[in-house]
């Protein structure tokens, strides 16, 4: 079982609950950065509010090396344009959080130093790595991201909704359904399962969850499946929750995962797919919600589990940097010993280093168990490529279903037309 953690982490695209610390090899003490800035940008979207957390880091590093630290935080919908414009322009930052689907993007680019040199230093730490981070921020056999953090999404419902009503956690689709047609009579005024249509990794579980595919690659050729029979049928199952049986809004055509989430967080959503990272920060937003939120795996169509998009992120370096030595003193900081342990605690992500995997995998917390559980029987791939940025960056996936909501393309149509435009992207030299 633990193995096959390891790889499907792996193959994770974009996040941990508990994690130890891997203690690094060299002596942060021994790299005078006295004087010297670093720019380091940190995704902002979906995490919780980690202000402290950065204050305290940069502080400890200032401590150790006399160096200090501009950390900015970028929103993850922004960050692939300004990561691209960045690159082109010769002004990335010294370290940057890439997702897991970047990474192999940059590095291909030409704009991150391998890293391996400054791991393989670090005494026990290569062997530490969470096998799947490594190999997703490895390319051309070079590391180019420190594995940092993982995650993955699974379905969050109002669990004392569920109670009154005497409903229980979905185990099929139809499970959804019967239940959204309950919560609908009984609270009008809350949305049984709203459909975000500006969120991505909400739509791969019904398209694996009815046995269909993102994209296959044949040779050096990928293909898009998102117009298989199988895929349309978990598009369609998962739209028809807004267009067929009024779950969700006209206002959600248009929603980020955000939005979903502070929907839920206000009172207004009862179901919703929601990653490892979220309770935290959704009790965080209104702590009536305490002792009132569940979390279960996401149904398949007959059962089981429907896969989901195994999410991460590495620290990478860029080659923009003025002192690698120092940037890496700093990535260092932040992936491995107590402040990795920290930022697991707070935040609620899989940890980046495999002595932390254990602890995770044993918790009987209702709000981490099924999430556990979904990782590990659950967890499936985006397309690992480095044109896959590419895929994210037109909002191919998105676009689709944001047709389909505005009822502008029937579903044939606009899988069809994805299936059409992702194929290209994904073949692009």
């Amino acid at each position: 079982m633990h193995k096959r953690i390891l790889s499907a982490v792996a193959l994770g695209a974009v996040a941990t609950l508990a994690l130890a610390g891997c203690a690094g090899g060299t002596d942060a003490a021994s790299t005078d950065g006295k004087g010297q800035e670093l720019t380091v940008w940190i995704m902002k979207g979906t995490n919780p509010d980690a202000s402290a957390f950065y204050d305290k880091v940069s502080d400890a590093f200032e401590e150790e090396t006399g160096a200090t630290v501009k950390i900015e935080e970028i929103q993850w919908a922004d960050a692939h344009d300004r990561f691209v414009t960045s690159i082109a322009g010769g002004t990335t930052p010294d370290i940057a959080e890439t997702g897991t689907t970047w990474t192999a993007e940059f590095a291909d680019a030409g704009a991150l130093l391998p890293l391996d040199e400054y791991v393989d230093a670090e005494k026990g730490l290569r062997g530490d790595l969470v096998e799947g981070l490594e190999v997703a921020g490895t390319y051309d056999g070079e590391l180019y991201g420190m594995p940092w953090y993982a995650g993955v999404r699974s379905l969050v419902y109002r669990a004392d909704v569920f109670e009154e009503l005497g409903l229980e956690a979905p185990k099929t689709w139809d499970d959804i359904v019967a239940a959204g047609e309950a919560i609908k009579a009984a609270k009008p005024d809350m949305l049984p399962f709203p459909v975000p249509g500006d969120a991505e990794f909400q739509v791969y579980p019904w398209v694996w969850g009815a046995g269909g595919e993102i994209a296959t690659k044949d040779g050096k050729t990928w293909t898009s499946e998102l117009d298989s029979k199988e895929s349309q049928a978990g598009i369609e199952f998962y739209t028809g929750l807004a267009t067929e049986h009024g779950f969700s809004s006209a206002g959600a055509t248009t929603w980020k995962e955000t939005d979903l989430r502070d929907a839920f967080t206000q009172g207004n959503v009862a179901m919703m797919l929601s990653g490892s990272w979220t309770p935290k920060s959704l009790i965080e937003a209104n702590p009536d919600l305490e002792g009132k939120i569940g979390a279960a795996v996401i149904p398949g169509e007959d059962g089981g589990i429907a896969p989901s998009v195994l999410g991460g992120s590495h620290l990478s370096v860029f080659n923009t940097t003025k002192n690698a030595d120092l940037a890496w003193e700093f990535v260092k900081l932040m992936s491995t010993g107590e402040f990795a342990e920290q930022w697991s605690n707070e935040t609620g992500y899989f940890p980046g280093v495999q002595s932390a995997m254990e602890e995770a995998l044993a918790s009987t917390d209702p709000l981490v168990a099924p999430f556990a559980e979904q990782m590990v029987d659950g967890g499936a791939s985006v397309p690992v490529t480095p044109n896959f940025g590419a895929v994210q960056a037109k909002k191919t996936t998105n676009s689709m279903i944001q047709a389909i909501l505005s009822g502008q393309k029937d579903v044939a149509t606009a899988t069809k037309d994805a299936a059409a435009e992702m194929t290209e992207l994904l073949n692009q030299k």
